[in-house]
């Protein structure tokens, strides 16, 4: 098994205040991105990304979001093992600072 790269909260913070074009994927429950999420990341469960394989681009580079950092870490590293260019959000929505939007209020 090999090192699965990581994305400090930080780092997101200023790619996004930058106008970057980062692909950002937080796999939380629904309750928790009801709580707020990253405005401009998309919405795909843990237990739903073997059934939403094909959402994620298997080229670009995709950073996944939980919590803490340990589901998405888990998230990382099985999509790793099938090929996919990920990164983990490390410390997840507990460090991040950035601006939150519940689920509901994002387009």
């Amino acid at each position: 098994m090999y090192e699965i790269k990581e994305i400090s909260p930080e780092e997101i913070q200023q790619k996004l205040e930058k106008g970057e074009k980062i692909e950002l994927i937080d796999v939380r429950e629904d309750e928790e991105v009801e709580a707020g999420m990253i405005p401009q990341a998309r919405h795909i469960r843990m237990n739903d990304i073997p059934d939403q394989i094909d959402a994620i681009d298997k080229e670009k580079e995709t950073i996944f979001i939980c919590r803490s950092g340990a589901r998405s870490g888990n998230v990382c590293a099985y999509l790793q093992d099938k090929g996919y260019n990920v990164v983990n959000m490390a410390g997840g929505m507990l460090d991040y600072n950035g601006e939150t939007k519940p689920k509901s209020q994002i387009g």
